[in-house]
């Protein structure tokens, strides 16, 4: 039984409260990014990655615009060591990449992430110690002073031996379990350690404030960053970093609030990957920023590659409704969706529009590397004759009548019910081939002949074959199409109304095909379709009439 009387609310707001945050509309530039999923990431998979995979996604992750990279904690195991050598010996990091670092404040941890980067052109390392109020009382067992001095000592080697090594490093300070730590207690031990490194403009310090377990709302976060941000020593000289968890399902929320409330920069994993329930996702904080028109500086155009990729050396699987990356965001099954969708499209084309304002798409699929047909129409069951028309009309080149398209619609639903699945675009070609197209099942058309009389009259020599045999018919009307109706109806004593005629070329240029769509009323007034595909638009509107002709022929045979 579940009993909500347990838990508490384990979180601290600041000592002041302060909503300046609030009065923002978006965020109007992007933040610095840090991929985490080389360290944090990797050490979230039940298998993690080998030294290979690693360094592929590491090039990946370069390729696609990160210019901070955490690549491990090198002192925990010989593969996270290996890979930073790796990196470094290959000369794989390239002039504008800063490769990140992790180490816990203490001693020996330390010395050996030093070994670990010694010789590398540029690094951050990222120092890092617990002050939540559960971690002092119930695992160091530690009173505060004790907590800033191990931040305080550990501050102080990284700043000794960086001096011993000569190298090019930047400090980060991160107080672990942050959102469980009273806030100005975390903003003593931020500023304590603040003081040991003496940041200036030309080498600043980055602070880095976790939700290492999310606790609160977003805008508890978001308060307790703008307090940090607004009383931490030399801001000027701070690079203010968040690394939101997502515990509570608001991983994103926390870092966009965050970002809001003075945040400079975001460490975060591609797809959210991480411990528990994860970290930040930032394809989905970058696309955010990008459909509200704010260029992130991260390239996902080829978002599916990067999806394979990440799912072939993680063992990870993308969920199909994961924002922006899953296979099924794009895609419309509710036939009321697929009409808005199919008619904004035709709206951009009509209107040449840049602005993108499709309803039910926020994004253009072809901005991340998917496509239209198969990533945006689904059909199904539950789809309508809009979604329909417009697979059949953007692959094919059909532009379906109204009423028609509703026709087929039935159709292909009926379809999909029945085979409890799918259809893919060329399944639904294969249905208006068969139930509309050049339909030849009762008479079948050998040769047509027209002769024009006068007055506007012609007439028509008809040879149609029923059965095996051929017979000629003759027939007159107010034009061509009317000629080889009156025939028909004379002479196979079926009574119709001629109520749609439609034709368009289906390709451009002089080979294209003519293509030629009829809808004839029986006197009971239903009314059946039929499309004719010839070389020529004359035969192509006579074979039209036909098909319809046949299905209703077929259906009184069948009476």
């Amino acid at each position: 039984m579940m009993d909500a009387t347990k838990y508490k609310r384990n979180y601290f707001m600041p000592p002041e409260q302060s909503l300046d945050w609030a009065k923002k509309e978006y965020i109007d530039k992007a933040p610095a990014w840090c991929s985490v999923d080389l360290r944090d990431g990797n050490q979230a998979l039940i298998v993690p990655m080998s030294l290979d995979e690693k360094i592929e996604f590491y090039k990946m992750l370069v390729k696609v615009g990160f210019k901070e990279i955490e690549v491990g904690f090198p002192a925990a195991s010989e593969t996270e060591y290996d890979f930073l050598r790796a990196l470094i010996d290959q000369d794989l990091i390239p002039d504008d990449v800063t490769i990140q670092v992790l180490t816990q404040a203490r001693p020996h941890i330390i010395q050996k992430t030093f070994e670990a980067v010694k010789g590398c052109k540029h690094a951050v390392v990222h120092l890092y110690n617990s002050t939540s109020l559960a971690q002092r009382e119930q695992v160091f067992k530690k009173s505060k002073e004790e907590i800033i001095q191990i931040a305080v000592d550990g501050a102080k080697m990284l700043a000794e031996l960086t001096e011993q090594d000569g190298g090019n490093y930047q400090f980060e300070y991160s107080p672990e379990s942050f959102t469980g730590t009273e806030v100005d207690f975390a903003l003593e031990i931020c500023n304590a350690v603040i003081d040991v490194w003496k940041p200036t403009p030309d080498n600043k310090v980055i602070i880095n404030l976790p939700a290492t377990v999310e606790m609160s709302l977003p805008h508890v976060y978001a308060s307790q960053i703008e307090y940090m941000s607004k009383h931490l020593s030399c801001r000027e000289n701070i690079i203010l970093s968040l690394h939101p968890h997502n515990d509570r399902g608001c991983g994103v929320a926390d870092a966009e609030l965050g970002v809001l409330a003075g945040a400079d920069r975001i460490e975060g994993t591609l797809f959210g990957n991480g411990e528990r329930t994860g970290n930040v996702d930032i394809i989905t904080l970058a696309m955010n920023m990008y459909t509200h028109g704010v260029d992130p500086h991260l390239n996902f155009s080829e978002l599916p590659e990067i999806t394979e990729l990440y799912e072939r050396v993680t063992g990870m699987h993308v969920y199909e409704r994961s924002p922006y990356t899953g296979k099924l965001v794009f895609a419309a099954f509710s036939g009321s969706h697929q009409d808005a969708i199919a008619k904004g499209m035709r709206w951009r084309e009509e209107k040449n529009l840049k602005d993108w304002t499709v309803p039910y798409l926020p994004l253009d699929p072809h901005d991340v590397g998917r496509e239209y047909e198969g990533d945006v129409i689904r059909i199904n069951s539950q789809s309508g004759k809009g979604g329909i028309g417009y697979i059949l009309e953007q692959r094919y080149g059909f532009h379906l009548p109204p009423k028609m398209r509703e026709d087929l619609g039935y159709a292909v639903k009926n379809e999909s019910d029945h085979l409890h699945k799918e259809l893919s675009p060329e399944e639904i070609l294969g249905i208006f081939n068969r139930d509309y197209v050049n339909i030849k099942t009762a008479i079948k058309l050998d040769e047509c002949h027209f002769v024009q009389e006068g007055n506007g009259v012609i007439s028509t020599e008809l040879t149609i074959k029923r059965g095996d045999v051929p017979k000629v018919y003759h027939g007159t009307g107010n034009g061509r199409l009317d000629a080889v109706s009156n025939a028909v109806k004379r002479h196979f004593h079926i009574d119709f109304q001629l109520i749609c005629y439609e034709e368009h070329a289906l390709q451009n240029g002089s080979n294209s095909q003519a293509c030629a769509y009829v809808a004839i009323q029986m006197p009971d007034g239903s009314v059946t379709w039929g499309c004719g595909i010839k070389n020529d638009i004359i035969d192509a509107s006579v074979c039209a009439l036909l098909s319809a002709v046949n299905k209703v022929l077929d259906r009184e045979n069948i009476k």
